[in-house]
C-alpha cells in the first residue's frame, strides 16, 4: 500500500514539474525575412542608411525632371563638420551631394554609369569647382555608387524632385578659381571690382588652402553673371556659374 502511494505521489510531482515548465516556456515570434537588395544597388554604410531611407519617401515614383550624364567625384575631410552652402553642417556620412546651378535641396538619383549601383542624394552644397565634372558626391554616397575608390567615375544624374523651378529665377553669382596665392587672387578682384562697380567681389579662402572670388552681380541676376563669367579671364583656375539659392 505504502509502495502504490509513493510511485502516486512521485507522478504527481512530475506532472506538476512539467506542467510548471510548460507554463514558463517562453513565446516564439516570426521575424519577416529583409527584402532583396535589388540588381544593381549595393549595400550603404550604417551611418547613411537612415538619410537615404527618408530620401527614398520622399521621391518614391517620381519621373525624373531633368537626366544628364557627367563625371561624378567626391568630397570629405577636410570639408567634413564645416557649415555646407545651404547653411547646414557638411556629414560626409550622410546622403548629399554639391552641385554648382540645381537648386539647393533638390533630389537626385545618381547612378554609376559602368556597375549600375545607385543612390539617392540631396544638393546641399555648391561645386565641383573643377572644369569638367558635373558633381561632387558624400563619402556614403561616393562609396555606394562606386566613386570612391577611382576618384573620379561617369553617372548619371536624374533630377527627382526640387524646391524651385531649374530654367527659371533664383539668385547667381560668378566662382573664380582656385589660386594659390592671396596675393593674385586680390589683384583680379581689384580688376573686377572697376570694372564692374555694381557688384561685390569677394576673397575668401578654402579649406584645402588656396583662394577663391565670388562675383556678386546687381539683384543677383543671372544674365549679368553669365556676362561677368564670359568676360572674365583668369591665368589660373576656372570660372564657375553658381547658383547661390
Amino acid at each position: 500500500m505504502m509502495r502504490h502511494l509513493s510511485s502516486r505521489c512521485f507522478l504527481v510531482v512530475l506532472l506538476t514539474f512539467v506542467l510548471s515548465g510548460c507554463a514558463h516556456k517562453p513565446e516564439t515570434t516570426t521575424v519577416p525575412v529583409p527584402p532583396a537588395i535589388n540588381q544593381g544597388e549595393s549595400q550603404a554604410p550604417a551611418q547613411g542608411s537612415s538619410a537615404e531611407d527618408e530620401n527614398a519617401i520622399r521621391v518614391r515614383g517620381k519621373r525624373p525632371l531633368l537626366v544628364q550624364t557627367g563625371l561624378a567625384s567626391w568630397y570629405g575631410p577636410p570639408y567634413h563638420n564645416r557649415r555646407s552652402s545651404n547653411g547646414e553642417v557638411y556629414d560626409m556620412n550622410g546622403y548629399t551631394a554639391a552641385h554648382r546651378t540645381l537648386p539647393l535641396g533638390s533630389m537626385l538619383r545618381v547612378t554609376n554609369v559602368k556597375t549600375g549601383h545607385s543612390a539617392l542624394v540631396r544638393i546641399t552644397d555648391r561645386g565641383p569647382f573643377i572644369k569638367g565634372r558635373m558633381l561632387d558626391l558624400s563619402l556614403a554616397a561616393a562609396k555606394k555608387v562606386d566613386v570612391w575608390a577611382p576618384g573620379v567615375a561617369t553617372v548619371r544624374m536624374e533630377v527627382l524632385q526640387t524646391p524651385a523651378p531649374i530654367d527659371r529665377g533664383g539668385r547667381w553669382a560668378v566662382q573664380i578659381g582656385g589660386f594659390e596665392e592671396e596675393r593674385a587672387a586680390d589683384q583680379l578682384k581689384d580688376d573686377l571690382a572697376q570694372r564692374y562697380q555694381n557688384a561685390r567681389v569677394l576673397c575668401f579662402p578654402s579649406p584645402t588652402g588656396n583662394w577663391w572670388l565670388r562675383v556678386r552681380v546687381l539683384a543677383d541676376d543671372r544674365v549679368r553673371a553669365e556676362e561677368v563669367a564670359r568676360e572674365t579671364r583668369t591665368p589660373e583656375g576656372g570660372i564657375f556659374l553658381v547658383r547661390l539659392d
